[in-house]
C-alpha cells in the first residue's frame, strides 16, 4: 500500500515521520502472547495471572447503590468541570480521618479522572523546555513521559534492594540537580511493594527546599497497608509547602475502571492543576463522584480490602520461600517484587538460564502457565501480584498450592 502524506505529520515526541514503524515487541505485549501461546498449547492446564496491577473483585455494593442512585438523578447530568462540594468533602473528611492530614476542600483540593489523568495534567503545569524530572525506577511513567513532550528530561534514580528500595536523593549530579524541577515519588510503591518512612519523607521536604523542587506524591496504594496508618507525604511538617498528593479510588476501593480520585496539597500548586485540568477535560460524571465519596466516607472497605491481600501474601511468601526466593513480605500495597534467578533446573534434569528477568518470566509462563511481571531496569526482578483471580478463602489456599507444586518441580540458582 502507497505511503500517505500522513506519515509524514506526525510530531516528533512520538516519533515523527517514524511513528508505527517500530518493530520492537513491548514487554506487555510479549507478556500477553505468551499467556495466549502457553493456554493454547495447555488448554486443559490452569494459568495463574500474578501480574494483574488491578484488584480481581467488585467495588463494595453500597458503592454500586450510590452510583445508580445518584446516576437518576437529573442534576448530576451535566459537565462536571471541577467538581462539587460532595467530593471534596468526604476527600477532606479522609485526609483528616485516615491520613492525620487537614485540608481545606476549597482550596487545597480538586478531583482528579484518577491518577493516570492527573500525572499527565501536571507536567504542563510545570515543564518548560529543559526542565529535568527527577523519576524512580522501576515506576510509572506517565508523568515523564508528559514531561518529555513539553521539552523536559527525566533523570532515573533506580530503585535498589540495599537501599529499601527508597531513591538515594544523595546520588544526583549537581549539573543535573540545578536543572531539576520536579520529584515524582509513590509509596506504597509500584512495582517493588516497597513502603516509605518517615525519616525520608522529611528528607524529600528538606531536600525540596534546599533545592526549590515540586515533590508529586502518587499514593495510588494509600490505604493499602497491612499494619497501622496509611503515611501520607502531606502529614510530613513542611510538605504543604512543597507538594502535592495523589489519591485514587482504583486500587483502595476497586474501583480501576471507575476513573476517579484527587489531587491535594499546596494551594498553589492545586490550582495550577485545576487551571490546566479546566482546558484538557470537563470533569468526571457526577455520579461517578458521588459513588466515590462514599467510598472516602467509608475506609474501612479498604481495611477489608487489604487483610484480603495480606492474607495471600502470607500464602505466597511462604510458597516462594520455598523454592528457594529471598522474599520478605510487604507492609502494604498488592505486589511483591522479588530477585529473578539466574537458572533453573527441572526434575527431568533439564538447566535453563534467564540472562534477564524478562527471560525467566517468559519461562515462567510457557513451562509454569505462571505470569508475573519482569523489570530489569534497576536489576534483574520479577513483580507478582495477589489480585489472582480466586473465588474465596479456600479457593486462594488452592490456588497457591498449585503454584507451589510447579515451582516446586524446579531447582532454582541466583
Amino acid at each position: 500500500m502507497q505511503e500517505s502524506y500522513i506519515q509524514d505529520l506526525f510530531a516528533e515526541r512520538i516519533g515523527g515521520k517514524q511513528y508505527g514503524k517500530d518493530a520492537a515487541i513491548y514487554k506487555f505485549e510479549k507478556i500477553k502472547r505468551a499467556k495466549r501461546a502457553a493456554k493454547e498449547a495447555n488448554p486443559d492446564t490452569e494459568l495463574f495471572d500474578l501480574g494483574v496491577g488491578e484488584p480481581d473483585a467488585m467495588a463494595d455494593a453500597g458503592i454500586v447503590e450510590t452510583l445508580y442512585a445518584e446516576a437518576r438523578k437529573p442534576e448530576n447530568r451535566g459537565y462536571a468541570d471541577n467538581g462539587d462540594a460532595v467530593l471534596k468533602q468526604a476527600a477532606a473528611n479522609y485526609m483528616r480521618k485516615v491520613c492525620g492530614v487537614p485540608i481545606d476542600p476549597e482550596t487545597q483540593m480538586i478531583h482528579s479522572i484518577g491518577s493516570k489523568a492527573a500525572l499527565s495534567i501536571l507536567p504542563a503545569a510545570l515543564i518548560n523546555p529543559g526542565d529535568v524530572v527527577l523519576m524512580t525506577v522501576p515506576g510509572y511513567p506517565v508523568f515523564g513521559t508528559h514531561a518529555k513532550y513539553y521539552g523536559g528530561v527525566v533523570h532515573n534514580l533506580p530503585l535498589r534492594e540495599e537501599n529499601n528500595f527508597l531513591p538515594d536523593l544523595k546520588s544526583i549530579p549537581a549539573d543535573v540537580l540545578a536543572k531539576a524541577k520536579v520529584l515524582v515519588i509513590n509509596y506504597p510503591n509500584n512495582p517493588t511493594g516497597a513502603s516509605a518512612t518517615q525519616e525520608f519523607f522529611v528528607e524529600v521536604v528538606a531536600f525540596a527546599k534546599q533545592n526549590n523542587i515540586v515533590v508529586i506524591h502518587d499514593f495510588a496504594y494509600a490505604a493499602l497497608v497491612f499494619d497501622g496508618m496509611p503515611m501520607s507525604f502531606l502529614a510530613t511538617p513542611g510538605a504543604m509547602d512543597v507538594g502535592i498528593e495523589l489519591h485514587s479510588t482504583s486500587k483502595n476501593f476497586n474501583m480501576t475502571g471507575w476513573r476517579c480520585g484527587f489531587v491535594a496539597g499546596n494551594e498553589l500548586l492545586v490550582k495550577a492543576y485545576g487551571d490546566v485540568k479546566d482546558n484538557s477535560d470537563s470533569g468526571q460524571f457526577l455520579a461517578i463522584q458521588h459513588a466515590s465519596a462514599y467510598a472516602f466516607d467509608h475506609p474501612g472497605i479498604t481495611s477489608g480490602i487489604a487483610q484480603k491481600y495480606s492474607r495471600r501474601m502470607d500464602l505466597l511468601v511462604d510458597v516462594l520461600r520455598k523454592s528457594g526466593f529471598k522474599v520478605t513480605k510487604p507492609k502494604g500495597s498488592f505486589f511483591l517484587y522479588v530477585a529473578a534467578p539466574k537458572s533453573a533446573r527441572s526434575d527431568d534434569g533439564k538447566v535453563v538460564e534467564f540472562a534477564t528477568a524478562e527471560a525467566f518470566s517468559q519461562w515462567m509462563i510457557t513451562e509454569n502457565l505462571i505470569s508475573t511481571v519482569p523489570w530489569d531496569d534497576a536489576g534483574a526482578y520479577v513483580r507478582f501480584s495477589v489480585t489472582f483471580a480466586a473465588q474465596h478463602t479456600e479457593d486462594e489456599g488452592r490456588v497457591v498450592a498449585e503454584i507451589g507444586k510447579r515451582m516446586g518441580r524446579h531447582t532454582f540458582q541466583w
